[in-house]
C-alpha cells in the first residue's frame, strides 16, 4: 500500500493527503453530534458559552485523532525535503517553549497579577489546552522525520509539549480540592 502511494503522481498524493482530511473533519463533526446528543442533560442554553467551549475541545480532539492518517501521509510525501524537517524540527522547539512559558505563567499567576504579565497569563490556559494536539503532531513528524537529529528535536518537543500539559493539569487539579 505504501509503495503504491509512494508511485503515485504528486497531485494524486495531495488529493489522496486532501480526501483524508475531509474525511476527519466529518468524523469529527459527527463525534461532537454524538458528544451532544451524550450530554443532552446540559443547560446549553443557560451556560451556552461554556457548552460551546467544551463542543470546540471535543471536535478539535477528534479533529487531531481522525486527522493522523493524513498528516502521515503528508509527512511521508515530505520526508525527501530535508529544510522542511529541518524548519519543522527548530520550529517545534520553539513551539515547544511557549508551552514552557504558560507553564511558568499558570504556576505563576498569583505574583503576575496586576502586572502586565497578567494579560500574557490569561491566555496560558487556551495554549496550555493546544499541548496535546501540538505533541501528538511533534511525535508523528518524529516518527517521520528522515534523520536523527530531526527525530530527536521533534520528540523532545513533543515530551516538552506533554510535559507542560501534565504538570498544569495537575496544578488545575489541586486547586480545585
Amino acid at each position: 500500500m505504501i509503495e503504491s502511494f509512494s508511485r503515485q503522481k504528486p497531485v494524486a498524493k495531495m488529493g489522496v493527503i486532501a480526501a483524508g482530511y475531509c474525511i476527519a473533519v466529518v468524523i469529527a463533526v459527527l463525534v461532537v453530534r454524538v458528544y451532544m446528543a451524550a450530554t443532552s442533560s446540559v443547560d446549553r442554553q443557560g451556560a451556552g458559552g461554556m457548552t460551546a467551549f467544551g463542543d470546540s475541545l471535543v471536535f478539535l480532539a477528534a479533529l487531531g485523532v481522525a486527522a493522523i492518517p493524513a498528516t502521515g501521509a503528508a509527512l511521508f510525501v515530505l520526508r525527501s525535503r530535508p529544510a522542511f524537517w529541518r524548519a519543522l524540527s527548530v520550529g517545534s522547539l520553539i513551539v515547544a517553549c511557549t508551552a514552557l512559558l504558560a507553564l511558568v505563567l499558570s504556576v505563576e499567576s498569583a505574583r503576575i497579577a496586576g502586572t502586565r504579565l497578567q494579560v500574557w497569563g490569561m491566555a496560558a490556559p487556551l495554549r496550555i489546552l493546544i499541548a496535546p494536539l501540538l505533541a501528538l503532531f511533534f511525535l508523528l513528524s518524529g516518527l517521520f522525520a528522515p534523520t536523527r537529529s530531526a527525530r530527536l528535536r521533534l520528540i523532545g518537543a513533543a515530551a516538552i509539549e506533554l510535559i507542560a500539559f501534565v504538570a498544569v493539569a495537575f496544578l488545575w487539579w489541586r486547586s480545585s480540592r
